[in-house]
């Protein structure tokens, strides 16, 4: 039997050494949030978990623990004979829990008996978490952030994409909430992560980032549908300078028709998306948009919605945040290659900022 070893910490560091990290936790427990890159192999089902919780509280405590030993060591059984049945003798791994306590405690002693080199992390998901809130709750975040603003339809998550082919650094927090950021910017048939889930994403990407080179998002409110940006994130975007881009009405019309037809082609999402302008619009507003989304002339109801909501918030938001602008970019189109031509010229931006730093 090998020694079990016991990690204090939970950040890349301490995690690296691992051939993989076992979460043992329910699949409910593991899906609103997880370390990232670890794998479920939970040693109570939500339902297994439930009734040993339901046994502990109102019959037994002992007939709860003898009957959740029987179930974690059946479960752990068929995880042998399954997911880790190629695993060689070398294999390390490292596995927590909610607590750092007695599922883990049972996984890793079953593993460390076949001879495997395993861990526990003290104190499970807890600890992980404590981590999370630290880096960006309460610790400043010491990167050269800057923003890419501009009107709704002016391709500026798809610029994010072409300065990555650049080379330059990218933070995409549209893709990491699951939502594109607008008012019609949900995702049908993809729901947002929980707000821990989106942290630990949003951590986890950040990592693997330089901080001393410039990094680009987009501007974003203080939310991205329902997540909020972390107050770390967030100080750094309000001191960030910005990149503006700026491209012709039609074009932008034409952008938001396609890019959200499907937000539109389901009529509930639409009408929710609508229900959450924060300026309520009037009934003829209203019924002018459902008309042109019921007739499918997507590219009237972008227009429409731009020159009436999304363009006016816009400059109120731009009124209320001044910010040091370092250039804008002006595309002839939206296009593939007036947007190659717009990245060139945010990339240049970029890299007179990075010189002169």
């Amino acid at each position: 039997m090998s020694e079990i070893e016991v990690v204090t910490a939970a950040d890349p560091a301490a995690l690296e050494p691992f051939d993989a990290v076992i979460d043992v936790r329910s699949p409910a427990e593991f899906a609103e949030d997880h370390v990232p890159g670890a794998v479920s192999l939970p040693v109570l089902s939500d339902a297994e978990r439930a009734d040993v919780g339901t046994i502990y509280v109102q019959e037994s405590r002992f007939r709860a623990r003898r009957i959740g030993a029987a179930l974690i060591a059946r479960n752990v059984a068929r995880y042998l004979e399954t997911e880790l049945a190629d695993k060689g003798g070398d294999y390390r791994p490292l596995i927590y829990c909610w607590r750092g306590g007695q599922r883990s405690g049972a996984m890793a002693t079953i593993l460390s008996q076949v001879g495997w080199r395993t861990a526990v992390l003290a104190g499970g998901y807890r600890t992980y978490r404590r981590y999370v809130k630290r880096r960006l709750y309460d610790e400043a975040l010491a990167a050269q952030v800057v923003l890419l603003e501009g009107r709704t339809g002016s391709a500026k998550t798809e610029m994010l994409g072409r300065l990555a082919a650049r080379d330059l650094q990218t933070l995409d927090l549209e893709a990491i909430a699951c939502h594109r950021g607008s008012l019609l910017g949900g995702l049908p048939g993809r729901p947002q992560p929980s707000q821990k889930m989106f942290e630990s994403r949003l951590l986890g990407a950040i990592d693997v980032l330089d901080l001393a080179r410039p990094i680009v998002a987009e501007a974003e409110s203080s939310k991205v549908g329902e997540r909020m940006i972390p107050p770390a994130l967030w100080s750094a975007m309000l001191d960030a300078p910005r990149i503006t881009m700026a491209a012709p009405l039609d074009d932008r019309a034409r952008y938001l028709a396609r890019h959200y037809a499907d937000v539109v082609a389901d009529r509930a999402l639409f009408d929710a998306a609508l229900a959450r302008l924060p300026v309520p619009p009037g009934r003829k507003a209203l019924a002018r948009w459902r008309d042109l989304a019921d007739a499918g002339d997507l590219e009237a109801l972008a227009l429409d919605l731009m020159e009436n909501h999304y363009d006016p918030a816009y400059d109120r938001s731009a009124r209320k945040q001044p910010a040091r602008r370092l250039g804008v970019v002006e595309l002839a189109g939206l296009a593939g290659e007036a947007q190659e031509a717009g990245a060139d010229a945010i990339a240049a931006i970029i890299g007179d900022l990075a010189a002169n730093a």
